[in-house]
């Protein structure tokens, strides 16, 4: 099983204020390259919110690069993947949205229009909350929650656990509202 796995962090509300990214390869279902960086948003900005989740500060992103002087980097481990996240559609739309900022042609990484969402997946497989942490929890991930290679390397690891996912395991952590009313 071949695919990459990648996480965003944002410094504001805003899709293109990436100041945080990691990327994980995996081939033959073994992690084979990973990657982090931290990314200078546009004009350096960032909300309390935002910073209060991830800790990244301007400061820390002051002499980072800027996602135009990344994306070589990001471009030659992307092109072509089989790409995975938690959230596939908010990582699919900030990276479409960043390279636009930039005038980059999303196609020309010939990436599916949609990924792998391991949200999406355990979800489908009965887990009644999905968040990162909580399928990190339950599937014995280790998870340094809002640092986006420790995200981007779990992603990875839960897609490659999704077929480890049985009705006892189900029922261990979410229990039946029936069960509950007992």
């Amino acid at each position: 099983m071949t695919f990459t796995a990648i996480d965003f962090e944002l410094a504001t509300a805003a899709y293109t204020s990436v100041c945080a990214v990691g990327i994980v390869k995996v081939e033959n279902g073994e992690i084979v390259d990973q990657f982090y960086s931290l990314v200078r948003p546009p004009k350096n900005q960032y909300m309390w919110q935002t910073t209060r989740v991830h800790g990244i500060k301007p400061k820390d992103t002051l002499a980072a690069p800027t996602f135009l002087e990344l994306f070589p980097t990001i471009e030659s481990r992307l092109k072509g993947s089989r790409m995975v996240a938690h959230n596939e559609k908010f990582d699919r739309e900030v990276l479409i949205k960043t390279m636009g900022l930039y005038n980059l042609n999303y196609s020309m990484l010939q990436l599916s229009p949609t990924w792998e969402c391991t949200s999406e997946i355990y979800r489908s497989k009965g887990f009644k909350r999905t968040k990162l942490s909580i399928c990190c929890h339950i599937m014995g991930i280790e998870l340094n929650h809002h640092d986006p290679l420790s995200d981007a390397r779990a992603s990875a690891q839960l897609y490659l656990k999704r077929d480890q996912i049985t009705p006892a395991l189900i029922e261990q952590h979410f229990q039946t509202q029936e069960q509950t009313d007992i």
